[in-house]
């Protein structure tokens, strides 16, 4: 286990100057938010461990959080993606890939259907289906932006506007799951995920930590694709747009 106290707040405080320091020397621009994202994480996940107890007693409880995870996710990746009011769109390609994995999951009995299981499985699907939304529609979007031109020659030839869209959109969507597919693909050669070491760090069996991980991962890599998809064609749709831009 990991211990609370001084050395883990002079750790975290070390970490997040290293992280500033190189954000400062490669001038990235980035140093303000990486301070200020570590900052949330302490104080959120410090909110969320008092408050998690309490939460997973009953299923309505559980349930309203889900929903916030969920609302979160939605507001986090239509900023992401575009400051136009049609970015919270984004909440239908977030649901769409974490329902379906999440209802397996659950009706497979792998994960108990129980608060403690629930929220914390459903975090992990939410926020891999939030990362990939946000960024399959912020390359969609920058795509459409950068290739109007063959964007525009396609409708001279003919093509339909989601299709002449599509064209030009639907490369950003492999683009996008990338990171999911070098990390399923690398799981215990260079990464040791999540998963795996809280399962290690709580006394579990290693072989019940790998088959928690193989799990995680294979319902990330699969919300994650539904995400991404249901993304490109929001975008190529018009649905999701950059401000200024007609439906």
């Amino acid at each position: 286990m990991i211990g609370v106290g001084w050395p883990l707040v002079v750790a975290l405080v070390v970490l997040v100057a290293i992280a500033v320091a190189a954000s400062v020397a490669g001038r990235v621009g980035t140093s303000r938010m990486t301070a200020v994202a570590a900052v949330r994480a302490v104080v959120q996940l410090g909110a969320v461990s008092l408050v998690i107890l309490a939460v997973v007693r009953s299923w309505w409880s559980t349930v309203a959080f889900t929903l916030l995870m969920a609302a979160v996710a939605t507001w986090t990746s239509a900023r992401r993606m575009t400051p136009h009011r049609s970015g919270l769109a984004a909440g239908i390609a977030i649901l769409a890939g974490a329902v379906p994995v999440l209802a397996v999951v659950l009706a497979s009995g792998t994960v108990p259907p129980t608060g403690i299981a629930v929220v914390p499985i459903t975090g992990i699907v939410v926020g891999g289906a939030m990362s990939a939304t946000s960024l399959a529609g912020r390359r969609a979007l920058d795509g459409l932006t950068t290739r109007r031109g063959e964007y525009e020659a396609a409708l001279s030839l003919g093509f339909g506007e989601r299709d002449a869209a599509m064209l030009v959109v639907r490369p950003s969507g492999a683009e996008a799951l990338v990171p999911a597919l070098d990390q399923t693909r690398t799981v215990g050669l260079v990464t040791l995920p999540g998963a795996f070491v809280g399962v290690l760090l709580g006394g579990g069996d290693p072989v019940a930590a790998g088959a928690a991980q193989v799990l995680v991962l294979v319902g990330l890599l699969a919300a994650e694709t539904i995400a991404v998809v249901v993304t490109v064609e929001l975008v190529a749709r018009g649905v999701v747009r950059r401000a200024g831009r007609e439906a």
